[in-house]
């Protein structure tokens, strides 16, 4: 078997002796374009939207038919947003792989130009879980102060809202307790704290730890 057969799928290079691979996947669509996409509510916008028109015409004294003719032109731009959004999501997750091992959590990110970003657990300061109803969820790994993370670079697979200090994260995980289970496994390996809900204080990184610099690497 030659050598690049063995290089799992998502990782640049085979791994080194000891380090066990212990979750490969990718976001599961739908919930990566309602979350990450927003596509609920671009539909509530348009919806809106549309109702505001139709609306506004019965006011005008229109008869109901017409107010909704007027209305109607929304609907194939509203369709195309839409679709975008839907088929953004799906190359989305179809070229992302997401990687935990005893060591690293690695992602291979990016539709147009593929990227691999290393985050060795030893640089994980805590780390955040958010389930949603159907099993799906977030995990956002917040790294120690001085490890620099882009934001622009990682998005869409980074928590939002936390732009002068981005958290990584796996989104959209198809059965996200399993694998933050397995994640905390190796966290607690490495000393690290457990996973927490999402809100919760993470608690702080042992002062012994030194910063290091996250570095991406186009695949």
């Amino acid at each position: 078997m030659s050598a690049a057969a063995e290089i799992p799928e998502g990782l640049p290079e085979a791994l080194p002796e000891g380090e066990r691979l212990l979750w490969q996947g990718r976001p599961a669509t739908l919930p990566l374009a309602i979350e990450a996409f927003h596509l609920r509510k671009v539909a509530a916008y348009f919806g809106l939207l549309l109702a505001w028109r139709f609306g506004s015409r019965l006011h005008d004294g229109l008869p109901a038919g017409e107010a909704l003719a007027y209305a109607a032109w929304i609907l194939p731009l509203a369709a195309g947003a839409l679709a975008l959004i839907a088929i953004l999501a799906f190359a989305t997750a179809r070229t992302t792989i997401y990687t935990v091992t005893s060591r690293r959590v690695v992602l291979r990110i990016g539709v147009a130009l593929q990227m691999t970003v290393n985050l060795p657990l030893s640089i994980v300061e805590s780390a955040a879980v958010k389930r949603r109803a159907d099993g799906s969820g977030d995990i956002a790994l917040r790294l120690e102060p001085g490890v620099r993370a882009a934001y622009l670079v990682l998005w869409p697979h980074v928590r939002r809202w936390r732009f002068t200090r981005p958290e990584p994260s796996l989104r959209s995980v198809p059965d996200v307790a399993g694998v933050a289970d397995l994640l905390s496994e190796a966290l607690a390996a490495t000393a690290v704290p457990e996973i927490q809900p999402e809100r919760a204080q993470p608690a702080p990184a042992p002062k012994s730890r030194r910063p290091a610099a996250l570095q991406p690497r186009v695949a």
